[in-house]
């Protein structure tokens, strides 16, 4: 635990890349083999179950240390991270524990069935032996909540460089299923256990936004553009007479979707198509917002089936005839692909978007929006299916998102190296005389900004619930987003899709900002374009 702990503090404790790598590489070369195994798991998403409640966990730091529960929760909120509070809160240790993480984990597995008198006295006793940063690591051990700023692609590297091994084999040793309790380091990272599972799916290849002029790039006979819908990427993956769909998340969604069922059937064994998941009705591709009607559901039933129909778009074949076709060129993969394609109505080869000079591709991608597409993927016509990014493969260049200036009502104190600042923003239009919340965003402010908006929130807040702040309505702020759709869920009756702060607009007063009625016009011009 001690070795894992300095890892967390090293890795908090800088923003730069070279330094978490080399925190990451010194800690595989001196942790034990099952520790590794199971900082890879944690860092990659597969956290075991949590036996212990987040309200177990308040009551006890309240009995311990004697605080009453409103000085706890100023404290929370103050911190704004149970497990550091927690930290802080507790008296100092007054002993000391050599046990190493994976203990630590497997112990907190086991507690499963225990009564929460056992696990309290468990809790305790760990406590009872850890340092503050150590606690505070147990305690993410506890909730399995583990954001430290991680990339995988920082992750591989790092094991890359320990091992020796290509970047492109570790990512696909290390996605997919495999158990911590069951595998060994070397056999992890060597992927022994790769395709052993008829469901595996592959890293999935990806692509940099474009940061050159498009004429830059040289011939246009050297690319494909294709259009960059707006839905879930995925693979679906056809082995032994099996179906697999798997979300770019690794989840397998293969309940989720049977309309792409026809692929069981359709496509020959040892065959992994890479594409997207979008809802398309009679040959059109819908909005986001109707696909997530789509998403995350247990059961499907017929009204969903009808509202929100779904068919993949495809882009590129990864395996055929149970051979890996990721090595080879676009070009050859994309007739392989037409060859496999299409499968009824559902399973549709992407379309390639033609052109004969840049200035026709120019032209193409202002119609992007008439399509519920974000823009252009240009792709080389001689490039490889890499894991993960590579810089000047794949380029995605996508349509200028819409922006609205609105003002700040709501603030939240943000997590993490952000707790002790109010980082988390609600903004809103006006509707006549009222303020009308319309979205959220977290990010866009230079580290000053951010603590001078966190100066006026401290000054300027009305009222106070919980965390959140409200402030005077004053600082106007321009925020982008993608997109804009119907939304029940809230009080304006519109959503926005991935709205972030562009610029803190100084230059404006609260009078200056968009109405719900702007909005309300956006979405009706939106939706116009659609029908076309």
């Amino acid at each position: 635990m001690r070795k894992f702990s300095r890892l967390i503090s090293r890795l908090e404790q800088s923003n730069k890349t070279n330094d978490k790598l080399t925190a990451l590489v010194d800690y595989f070369s001196e942790a034990e083999d099952a520790d590794k195994i199971w900082v890879i798991a944690l860092f990659t998403g597969k956290k075991p179950k949590r036996t212990i409640s987040t309200n177990l966990l308040k009551e006890w730091i309240t009995e311990i240390t004697g605080l009453p529960t409103w000085l706890f929760l100023e404290s929370y909120h103050n911190v704004g991270d149970l497990s550091e509070t927690i930290a802080l809160l507790l008296p100092p240790s007054t002993s000391t524990s050599d046990i190493p993480l994976h203990q630590w984990i497997l112990a907190l597995k086991n507690l499963s069935d225990s009564s929460n008198e056992d696990k309290k006295e468990f809790v305790f006793n760990a406590w009872e032996k850890l340092s503050t940063q150590e606690r505070f690591v147990f305690n993410k051990l506890i909730s399995g909540n583990f954001r430290i700023g991680i990339s995988s692609k920082n992750l591989i590297h790092a094991l890359a460089k320990l091992s020796g091994l290509d970047t492109n084999h570790i990512t696909h040793s290390i996605m997919g299923k495999w158990d911590p309790e069951k595998i060994s380091f070397g056999d992890l990272i060597g992927g022994l256990h790769v395709n052993t599972d008829s469901s595996w799916p592959y890293p999935f290849c990806l692509a940099y936004p474009i940061d050159v002029p498009v004429h830059e790039l040289g011939s246009v006979d050297d690319w494909q553009a294709e259009w960059k819908w707006d839905g879930i990427r995925g693979q679906i993956i056809k082995r032994n007479d099996e179906l697999f769909i798997w979300s770019r998340g690794e989840e397998l969604v293969t309940d989720q979707f049977p309309e792409l069922h026809v692929a069981l059937s359709g496509l020959p064994n040892g065959t992994v198509i890479d594409g997207e998941i979008l809802a398309v009705r009679e040959g059109e591709v819908l909005s986001f917002s109707t696909l997530q009607q789509r998403l995350n559901r247990k059961t499907i039933n017929k009204k969903q089936l009808d509202e929100a129909p779904v068919a993949f778009y495809a882009y590129d074949v990864l395996e055929y005839g149970g051979m890996d076709y990721r090595a080879e060129p676009l070009h050859k993969r994309r007739a392989v692909l037409e060859k496999l394609l299409p499968i009824a109505e559902t399973i549709l080869t992407a379309p390639i978007v033609p052109f004969d000079s840049w200035e026709d591709l120019v032209a193409e991608r202002k119609k992007s929006r008439e399509l519920n597409s974000e823009g252009i993927m240009l792709k080389r016509q001689d490039s490889l299916y890499h894991s993960g990014r590579k810089r000047g493969d794949w380029w995605k260049w996508k349509i200028e998102p819409f922006t609205i200036d609105v003002v700040m009502i709501y603030a939240q104190k943000g997590s993490g190296r952000r707790a002790n600042f109010f980082t988390d923003y609600t903004f809103a239009v006006r509707d006549g005389d009222q303020f009308i919340t319309i979205a959220k965003a977290y990010s866009g402010l230079t580290d000053k900004e951010i603590k001078e908006v966190n100066s006026f929130v401290v000054k300027n807040a009305i009222e106070k619930f919980g965390p959140v702040r409200t402030v005077k309505p004053e600082l106007v702020f321009e925020i982008a987003f993608e997109g804009i759709a119907v939304s029940k869920r809230h009080k304006a009756g519109l959503a926005l899709r991935f709205p972030r702060i562009v610029r803190w607009r100084r230059d404006k007063n609260v009078d200056d900002i968009n109405t719900l009625e702007d909005l309300q016009i956006l979405l009706e011009s939106t939706m116009r374009d659609s029908e076309r």
